[in-house]
């Protein structure tokens, strides 16, 4: 007698925010001008600064300066 396989339904990933980075296109181009290694290197160097940049531009607050008695600069 053969029982039911019990197979698990998998977990949701935790989602991460979509960030602007380089197509598929940009980093074949990059991989074959400049090479395998520098081409992913700087592809995988420009996703993290976006990355920080997306970061920065969400959590950005205006700060306004009160001088008593002075004036605006």
């Amino acid at each position: 007698m053969t029982t039911p396989s019990t197979k698990r339904k998998a977990e949701p990933k935790a989602r991460q925010p979509r960030v602007a980075g380089l197509t598929y296109s940009a980093r074949k181009a990059l991989t074959v001008h400049i090479g395998e290694k520098a081409g992913t290197e700087i592809a995988d160097l420009i996703q993290q600064m976006a990355a920080e940049i997306e970061e920065l531009r969400r959590t950005k607050v205006s700060i306004t300066r009160i001088v008593p008695g002075g004036e605006p600069r």
